[in-house]
């Protein structure tokens, strides 16, 4: 029901723009449009069956293949995320609203992690080793992570799997990206949208921006000895 109202609205109001929403049949057309809504109506699944409160609504334009504006909405602390890349990001809660700014921490051993409560992969276990991490915190939903990276109440997120989708990542990234973080593959390179394959095979990295480099230097030993091929992702 939440899909089907979003795409309907979107239709209305942007009628030449395409849209990709997770449960709708994908309509090839779009990939001659210039700009792509990414729609997630439940991001965060287990956790809404777990009834803990840690799912949400995504909703991000993407406009010439880049992730541009974004929308992440959490309601049952009825807490909305939104931004647009270059323009800055913010949060409404509780009546208030207010700009997000992403944290300065740099040295990975210092890094606050996000994980999973649903899944956990064996290469993360390796990576934190490798980077020195000690300090995590769970949380579900890519959305509400890279929320809590832009609010600068944790540095990073690391997904290094093929599960996220294109609407798993263009709100968020939006996001992060206006509150000053930044979002990659595994291997550093940029999202791209509004691709045939929509499947996000390289994994994602999210975080502040000021540590990213030095995390993808340190995840990439990991991946190499997990014979994980960069081009092809897992």
């Amino acid at each position: 029901a939440v899909n089907d109202f979003l795409v309907a609205a979107l239709h209305d109001a942007f009628p030449e723009d395409g849209i990709l929403a997770e449960e709708s049949r994908d309509d090839p057309a779009r990939l001659s449009c210039s700009r792509i809504w990414c729609v997630d109506p439940l991001d965060g699944t287990k956790e809404f069956i777990a009834r803990n409160g840690e799912f949400c609504i995504m909703v991000g334009l993407a406009a010439e293949g880049s992730a541009t504006l974004g929308v992440v909405y959490q309601p049952v602390l009825d807490i909305m995320y939104s931004g647009i890349r270059h323009e800055g990001a913010r949060l409404a809660c509780d009546g208030a609203e207010h700009s997000l700014r992403v944290s300065e921490v740099e040295e990975p051993e210092h890094l606050r992690l996000l994980v999973s409560r649903s899944h956990r992969s064996p290469v993360l276990k390796r990576v934190k080793a490798v980077l020195g991490i000690t300090r995590e915190r769970i949380s579900g939903s890519v959305g509400i992570k890279c929320g809590l990276i832009a609010r600068g109440e944790a540095d990073l997120y690391i997904h290094p799997a093929p599960g996220t989708k294109e609407w798993d990542t263009c709100a968020p990234e939006a996001i992060l990206a206006g509150a000053g973080g930044k979002m990659t593959d595994c291997w550093g390179r940029p999202l791209s949208y509004n691709r045939s394959d929509v499947h996000r095979r390289t994994g994602i990295v999210a975080s502040n921006g000021r540590c990213h480099d030095r995390v993808i230097r340190g995840i990439a030993p990991v991946l190499a000895e997990a014979g994980i091929d960069p081009g092809v992702g897992w």
